[in-house]
């Protein structure tokens, strides 16, 4: 009894030992960590999204490639608190499938962003484009102090 495949998983399509093989062999794989082939990967459960402010606007963009616009919730909470979410279904597969290799994210993201008092909360507008969300919330026009001038006397 050997105990290499149960330690390495049974890699007998593609070996570790294989010079040819592009397959790296990854150890927390076979142990079920999270964020290796587990039903959720951590890329798209951690959706990194950026967030900017112009002088007139603050921008969030999300790099969502795959989703349409009705897999993706822009939501305005109470407290300024604005939330995206979505969810990227995992492609189903047919018995007679053979994978080699499942590299691409799937499972439910959610990001919330409180914002400033500056933000004005109801008139954020989204977008998407090219699997790229843009969410633009406004911000409202900052005031300058009016500046007096007084006359000197004397």
């Amino acid at each position: 009894m050997s105990l290499i495949p149960r330690i390495f998983g049974d890699r007998r399509s593609s070996s570790m030992f294989d010079p040819f093989s592009i397959d790296v062999f990854d150890p927390f794989r076979e142990l079920g960590f999270p964020g290796t082939n587990s039903g959720e990967t951590s890329a798209f459960a951690n959706t990194r999204i950026d967030w900017k402010e112009t002088p007139e606007a603050h921008v969030f963009k999300a790099d969502l490639p795959g989703l349409k616009k009705e897999e993706v919730k822009v939501e305005v909470e109470e407290d300024r608190v604005l939330q995206i979410s979505g969810e990227r279904n995992v492609e189903k597969e047919d018995k007679n499938d053979k994978w080699h290799r499942v590299e691409r994210s799937s499972g439910k993201f959610m990001r919330r962003f409180r914002l400033p008092e500056n933000a004005k909360m109801d008139q954020v507008k989204a977008s998407m484009e090219n699997g790229v969300l843009t969410v633009t919330v406004p911000k409202e026009e900052v005031k300058k102090p009016e500046v007096k001038s007084i006359e000197i006397s004397g």
